[in-house]
């Protein structure tokens, strides 16, 4: 079965400098994407591409060069790009992650090109005419430029979660929480410790231990972390002595 992400590409348009298109790689192998089309890249193959690439290599390697953005987009059904220019007659605009349900819908049938521009410039107005809508980056408007292949991140994250559940791609280690006896006990224990330091008068306690318990209920302790708490409260009765040498 043909995965979703099988007909999601990104392409980039005259790329100038290769740590982008390797970084680019990086970016989309981490959310899953792996077809990368390169249009008139200045440099690539090459080194740096490669090393920032890191493990996403084999990205680079199946990479598509075009010598124009026809070439890139022949077989595609529907073109997003992705700018962040103000423009003054365009297509419909939409932030990435409205953009990122319309791929969802479209990738189901459909080959789904993401387009991106130069570092420098962005996609150029003839570029923009041959994508049916654009996506931008909502950003500080005060600063809206983003790096290439972060702008790319950013877009590829957006059509992650769009395709998928968004759950954590590993589970978490269950832990054995402290039963109430184990924290009644802690508190019993702490009450022992605090009246021997004389932090409290043990006739005129106010309401410092229910303070406490607020305190650590809300934490919802771990058996060990009781455990090292009462650790904790042995030694500041019967501190070890050291030897300085």
């Amino acid at each position: 079965m043909t995965s979703l992400f099988d007909n999601i590409r990104v392409v980039l348009c005259h790329t100038s400098h290769p740590g982008n298109i390797g970084s680019t790689a990086r970016a989309m192998k981490t959310m899953g994407l792996h077809r990368l089309y390169l249009v008139n890249p200045k440099f690539f193959p090459d080194a740096q591409a490669t090393s920032l690439a890191v493990n996403a290599s084999d990205v680079l390697e199946h990479a598509m060069v075009t010598d124009s953005l026809e070439q890139a987009l022949a077989d595609c059904q529907f073109v997003i790009g992705v700018s962040g220019k103000e423009r003054s007659l365009s297509q419909q605009v939409m932030t990435v992650r409205e953009a990122a349900q319309e791929v969802k819908t479209m990738a189901s049938h459909s080959q789904v090109a993401l387009v991106f521009g130069t570092e420098m410039s962005g996609l150029s107005n003839a570029e923009a005419d041959r994508c049916h809508v654009l996506a931008t980056i909502p950003a500080n408007p005060e600063y809206t430029s983003l790096n290439l292949a972060q702008a790319v991140q950013i877009m590829a994250y957006e059509v992650r979660m769009a395709l998928t559940t968004g759950e954590l791609h590993y589970s978490e280690k269950p832990v054995e929480l402290a039963t109430q006896e184990d924290l009644e006990r802690l508190y019993e224990h702490m009450r022992e410790v605090l009246e021997h330091i004389g932090y409290i008068n043990p006739r005129a306690p106010k309401k410092l231990f229910e303070r406490l318990r607020r305190l650590y209920g809300r934490t919802r302790l771990e058996k060990e972390e009781v455990n090292l708490l009462r650790g904790i409260l042995t030694l500041t009765v019967s501190p070890k002595k050291h030897s300085k040498y």
